[in-house]
């Protein structure tokens, strides 16, 4: 077998499925069903909270990995505990009691999925522990023997289904001594399970806000340090909302899980009095195992919304909840379970629960505004979104892909304003990325989608950005000023509005009044694009801080080594401080990425509305032998 290409990696398995599964279908469909979900989100937590992430879980199947075998085992322990407190409130023929098998095993990583031996053998593992119970593998009985005082019996070799050799299997006893610590919180979870299983029964929002207790349970356990923010907290409520996490198991619903908390983030930031944070930002943590508290120290926020979404045909589920990251606790969580015709509504409802929450109280215009439709088609705002995942990959096929479907949105719902404006932007990329056949006509082509949007939509602040864009390309520097500053005005809270009025004032000449634009808007965006820093480098070389603007050009290529704006932005400051080693070596790396490059012709494509602005970078290129 060729396995180059393949990759590989040690990994600590957890499987569990359910005893008498089918015998509980046979009997009650859909009781059955519901408990099922309800355990998984259980499961699903825990795993969450020790660190590990649930791979698959098809049937009544759950599969997870964990990069410790300490977590996996302690997370394991803290399942059945759970779940046995749940089952002694069922009647003896509804329990639902699961077996759970672990091995430390070298599994195949394929995109989300893992693959092999190591798999296979904590799956066979798992048919030998008793219902409720727990087996480990010898592999993974080394790792935890000397740090879990449990007291393992072992079960000798066995000799498994399709593994070769016996394997050495140890059973975890439950009702061990695992400290003090984990007896306290064993109670916590047992007194929940109690709660639970009576709301289970009443059904409705409640159940939701016992499910998402058990996620928000490490939050309540560790909190946020005001002194630890990496920024001051704003005066007004501030939040952060997380990426939504696709249940669904199919990756081509992954943009509806993004386009959820993209659609959530520009509602919320149409509202006057709360700080929100950008989109760039949170989407870094995507997929990551981060803890409310670190993303409310690392974005300089006290509010948290996390949540998650999945499509089942035209079966919508989508749960949230919003953490106060100082104190820990949950101020407002749900859980929707709809079809999709209902979409829009349940982004209008969870947007309304989140301002109220925070207690923001809107003016009937405001409430216009925060919950403006740019379309009320589903299957053109479905599109839209599609679009939008292909648009910020920010390549010149995925542009051209974006664009088709934009234009697909449109020919499902004519008044679509968002995807108007998006359209406009794929004209406007294309004259970016050079692949344009009339840059004129691709300009010309963007200012008519996006006064058409203006037309259906005058209150979007997005729309006002673009133009102003293509007003600074065109060289219409007084109507390029006026769109920035109305963007702004539009929506205070977005963060590329002030980061594009921040670019038109470079190049209108006014490097003073566009760093403070510039550094509100990596203030919305903490965690900004690179354009955001080549935008303030600039001004800060436009106003001569040139050490400042070297800083911030180093802090690009510090995350992006390849980036050639950042290269030619020390080119030129390093010209302009009469620099000729350090301007010629930042030359050369630009040059590595394209040896076409020449200096002197960027500058000269640069928007300036002033000629001297123009001339004075040239100049300093020449002084130190750069064309």
């Amino acid at each position: 077998m060729n396995n180059k290409g393949v990759k590989r990696k040690l990994t600590a398995i957890l499987s569990a499925d359910v005893k008498g599964y089918s015998r509980l279908m046979g009997e009650d469909e859909v009781t059955t069903v519901r408990t099922l979900e309800a355990y998984r989100e259980i499961m699903a937590a825990l795993i969450q909270q020790y660190h590990g992430r649930v791979v698959d879980s098809p049937g009544d199947n759950l599969l997870a990995e964990f990069a410790s075998v300490v977590d996996a085992v302690q997370c394991a322990v803290e399942v059945q505990q759970v779940l046995k407190a749940k089952n002694a409130e069922l009647s003896e023929d509804r329990k639902m009691e699961f077996r759970i098998g672990i091995n430390l095993g070298d599994v195949i990583e394929e995109g989300e999925r893992i693959y092999g031996d190591g798999v296979n053998i904590a799956a066979r593992i798992e048919s030998l522990a008793e219902p409720g119970g727990i087996c480990v593998s010898g592999n993974a009985y080394e790792q935890i023997e000397n740090k879990l005082a449990l007291g393992y019996e072992y079960l000798g070799k066995q000799s498994v289904k399709n593994i070769t050799k016996p394997i050495r299997v140890y059973k975890v006893p439950l009702e061990r001594d695992m400290g003090k610590e984990k007896k306290i919180r064993s109670k916590r979870w047992r007194l929940a399970a109690i709660i639970g299983v009576a709301v289970l029964v009443l059904g409705g929002g409640a159940f939701a806000l016992w499910t998402f207790n058990l996620r928000s349970k490490s939050a309540r356990l560790e909190i946020a340090s005001e002194e630890s923010m990496a920024f001051p907290l704003p005066e007004m409520p501030s939040i952060a909302v997380l990426p939504f996490v696709n249940l669904s198991g199919d990756p081509e619903q992954e943009y509806l899980a993004d386009g959820i908390t993209d659609t959530l983030i520009t509602a919320i930031s149409k509202t006057p009095n709360i700080f929100i944070i950008a989109s760039n930002s949170t989407f870094t943590y995507k997929g990551k195992p981060i803890k409310v508290p670190q993303v409310a120290e690392e974005l300089g926020v006290r509010y948290v919304l996390e949540g998650s979404v999945q499509l089942s045909g035209n079966r919508l589920r989508i749960s949230s909840q919003l953490v106060d990251a100082l104190t820990g606790h949950q101020i407002w969580a749900e859980r929707y379970d709809r079809t999709m015709d209902d979409f829009f509504a349940v982004q209008d409802d969870i947007t309304k629960k989140i301002i109220t929450a925070l207690r923001v109280k809107l003016t009937e215009g405001e409430q216009a505004r925060v919950y403006d439709k740019t379309t009320d088609n589903l299957d053109s705002f479905l599109k839209f979104l599609q679009g939008t995942s292909f648009f910020f990959r920010f390549n010149i096929e995925s542009n051209m892909q974006a664009q088709q479907m934009f234009e697909d949105a449109i020919d499902l719902d004519s008044k679509n304003a968002a995807a108007h404006t998006l359209l406009a932007w794929t004209h406007v990329m294309e004259v970016r990325y050079g692949s344009s056949i009339s840059p004129s006509k691709s300009l010309e082509r963007a200012v008519e989608l996006a006064q058409r949007a203006l037309v259906l939509s005058d209150g979007q602040d997005a729309t006002h950005s673009l133009l102003g864009h293509v007003y600074l390309l065109k060289g219409q520097f007084e109507k390029a000023i006026a769109e920035a500053e109305l963007a702004v005005v539009l929506n205070p809270n977005s963060a590329d509005a002030h980061a594009h009025l921040g670019m038109t004032l470079n190049y209108l000449g006014n490097g003073l009044q566009a760093i403070p634009s510039l550094q509100k808007a990596i203030r919305l965006n903490p965690i900004p694009p690179n354009w955001y820093l080549h935008t303030l480098g600039d001004a800060y070389r436009l106003t001569g801080e040139y050490e400042e603007a070297i800083t911030v050009y180093k802090r690009v290529l510090h995350r992006n080594p390849d980036d050639i704006f950042a290269h030619t932005g020390l080119v030129l400051t390093y010209s302009l401080l009469g620099l000729e080693e350090e301007a010629n070596t930042a030359a050369e790396n630009a040059l590595k990425m394209d040896p076409k490059l020449s200096f002197e012709n960027y500058v000269k494509a640069l928007p300036f509305k002033s000629q001297l602005d123009r001339e004075h970078l040239i100049d300093a290129l020449h002084k130190v032998g750069l064309k």
